[in-house]
């Protein structure tokens, strides 16, 4: 098993609290299409040695929570990014049969309209990599639990090692708090939700990190 795989094995074998969806967990054939888009994804990343990681809160219920991949609705995921040449139904990408459309989201869109600018992509994650959601709503979003945070961390760390980053970009107060908090390195920009595009994109610029 390479690392990669390995790494997602890891993820979907992990027990979460109540409230908290594993959207890689093998218990239905939905999970195994969200495995798949992230292992893909994890090995295109790999193979262009990315050396900054954009770390944000949590997956969002019409973003990852679907698509499987960080940041990144399933419109986006099987439209992919010409201008790098990354994601995309021709590489492989696969939508679940859960939405009966490909799902958009605007954090996603924000957020890859704006690394798509840039000269080198950064590798995408999450501080918690599954779906935090309202008891009884599972297609709501809330911010994570303390608990659910500490099960986020090791794959982050283990994420920063494997890829050997150089730089990581908090997007938003949650992220920051626990790069802080472990005493990593980072910059901090706001999160692009509620109003936060044009604060998000130019925190992003002035970042000074090495997207070259």
């Amino acid at each position: 098993m390479s690392t990669i795989s390995a790494f997602v094995h890891a993820l979907a074998t992990t027990q979460v609290p109540a409230h908290l969806f594993n959207q890689y967990a093998p218990s239905s054939p939905h999970n195994a299409v969200r495995r798949a888009n992230l292992r893909r994804y994890l090995e295109e990343m790999a193979s262009r040695s990315p050396e900054v990681l954009l770390v944000g809160e949590a997956p969002g219920y019409r973003g990852c929570r679907l698509s499987g991949i960080p940041f990144t609705s399933e419109a986006i995921m099987l439209a992919g990014i010409p201008a790098h040449g990354v994601l995309g139904k021709a590489q492989g990408y696969r939508k679940t049969a859960e939405w009966p459309r490909p799902a958009r989201e605007q954090t996603a869109t924000i957020v890859w309209e704006a690394i798509t600018a840039l000269p080198r992509l950064p590798l995408l994650w999450n501080i918690v990599p599954f779906h935090p959601h309202q008891p009884g709503q599972p297609w709501s979003n809330r911010r994570p639990r303390a608990a659910e945070i500490e099960l986020g961390v090791p794959f982050l760390l283990q994420l920063v090692e494997l890829f050997g980053i150089q730089h990581i970009v908090a997007v938003g107060r949650t992220a920051a708090k626990v790069l802080q908090q472990l005493g990593l390195p980072h910059h901090a920009v706001r999160h692009p939700a509620h109003g936060g595009k044009r604060d998000f994109v130019r925190g992003l610029q002035a970042t000074g990190a090495n997207w070259a």
